[in-house]
């Protein structure tokens, strides 16, 4: 029997050969993602990918196929339940403010707390590639069209700025990524405890709630040469 027979049959197996995958299947999709995230999908090679996950070298491609399929199912796992979520919190709310608030405030501390996912969209923002029009069709696209209608609401009521729908998106979802930045974040905070340790839900508030002071001012907006500006109540 061979060595890699034996690691397949769960035999001992040789020297450097690793033995079939004992974890269930959240935890590799879990740690596949954060592999993803850390190393940026060129740099993670399937055997880097076995080693983390304690499987034969060969695991990746024969229960999903390729490496770029696992990627998928790993991002599948960790979207899987924020559009529903989404979904729910705008048909709770009562106006339109109501919703671009809520929506933005949970879109922060999604971001804040699933740092992995975060950090590999904001990786993959940056490349035109099929992961990042995978990404466009199961989230970018689908969060996009359930705020739209907010959004065109809020605008036509002069409440945010008439601006293309990338500036607003920019505008909305780049402090969200940049949660993911904590070495960063570190060499600018004072505070004794390193960032990844601090409350994450207090840190995405407290951004969400800046980025929401400037979005919707106190009054409706007007257009000047300057830019849009609040109208004095």
């Amino acid at each position: 029997m061979t060595d890699g027979t034996q690691a397949e049959a769960g035999t001992s197996p040789a020297r450097g050969k690793y033995a079939p995958v004992q974890l269930d299947e959240r935890e590799i999709l879990r740690r596949g993602l954060d592999t993803f995230a850390e190393l940026g999908y060129a740099a993670t090679t399937v055997r880097e990918l076995a080693r983390r996950l304690d499987a034969s070298h060969n695991f990746i491609n024969d229960r999903y196929g390729s490496k770029e399929n696992f990627w998928r199912a790993a991002v599948d796992y960790a979207l899987q339940d924020t559009q529903p979520a989404l979904n729910q919190l705008l048909a709770e709310c009562r106006d339109d403010d109501e919703r671009l608030r809520k929506v933005v405030v949970q879109l922060y501390r999604l971001a804040a707390n699933a740092s992995g996912l975060n950090r590999l969209m904001s990786d993959e923002s940056t490349r035109d590639s099929s992961r990042l029009d995978y990404l466009h069709q199961r989230f970018v696209k689908p969060f996009w069209d359930s705020i739209e209608p907010t959004v065109n609401s809020l605008m036509a009521a002069g409440r945010i700025p008439r601006v293309p729908a990338h500036i607003l998106y920019f505008a909305v979802t780049g402090p969200a990524l940049a949660l993911a930045q904590d070495p960063i974040a570190d060499r600018l905070n004072s505070a004794a405890s390193p960032t990844a340790e601090q409350d994450r839900s207090s840190m995405a508030d407290a951004l969400s709630g800046l980025v929401l002071h400037g979005l919707l001012p106190p009054g409706p907006v007007t257009e000047t040469a300057a830019g849009p500006r609040p109208t004095p109540r």
